[in-house]
């Protein structure tokens, strides 16, 4: 099981990492952040910045080591990772790679509730998907192809891919299902939204689908 860190955000991680190269102020941060492309990898919230930053300190991950001023620009406050900050990446690192943790997508939370819509628009929006990351895909394997990076920079690319690729092959086989009529339950979804729809339906209609998907089915 994950632990709950005292720094949660995403972005604290990438910080962590950045400052283990040298000690950066927090514009030098998001600028390198970007330039790396992190924010593709992770979910980072920009505007929490100087909050993430903040907390680090406050619990004795990163220190202030000096500010510098240019111009009539503002002060800005340098920052260095501390042994207790170099020991928490390394931790953290360690549970993300190594702890299966279940995590739930958006497109996993709306397939829960796919029955709202009718068969027919599930099907159009479906192929809408397929055909988004079928060119996603193409894009992405073309700029892996010609990266000039060695292949351990970007493994997080690869896996990207594997994920996406296997979604676009589950995604096919559902159509195929669809299209056909032979998905389980296909046949009363279509009816109830041919009906009406009427939603004190449900009930009976799960009912009736849970009995046909049983063991004496």
């Amino acid at each position: 099981m994950a632990k709950r860190r005292k720094v949660g955000n995403m972005l604290a991680l990438a910080i962590l990492a950045n400052l283990l190269a040298k000690p950066m102020h927090p514009y030098e941060m998001a600028a390198t952040l970007r330039e790396r492309g992190k924010d593709q990898d992770m979910p980072i919230k920009w505007g929490s910045l100087y909050t993430v930053v903040g907390n680090l300190e406050k619990h004795g991950f990163i220190r202030a080591v000096q500010s510098e001023r240019q111009g009539l620009r503002p002060e800005r406050t340098i920052y260095e990772i501390t042994e207790a900050g170099r020991a928490e990446l390394t931790d953290w690192l360690r549970e993300i790679v190594g702890v299966a943790e279940r995590e739930i997508p958006r497109f996993e939370a709306g397939l829960s509730l796919l029955g709202v819509l009718p068969p027919d628009e599930v099907v159009a929006l479906l192929e809408q998907r397929l055909a988004d990351l079928t060119e996603q895909l193409a894009t992405a394997e073309a700029a892996l192809r010609s990266a000039p990076v060695p292949r351990i920079f970007l493994l997080e690319g690869e896996y990207d891919l594997a994920v996406r690729r296997a979604e676009a092959d589950w995604i096919e086989g559902l159509l195929g299902e669809l299209r056909d009529g032979t998905l389980p339950g296909a046949k009363q979804w279509r009816e109830w939204h041919e009906n009406g729809a009427d939603p004190s339906q449900l009930l009976s209609l799960m009912g009736e689908l849970t009995a046909e998907g049983g063991p004496e089915a």
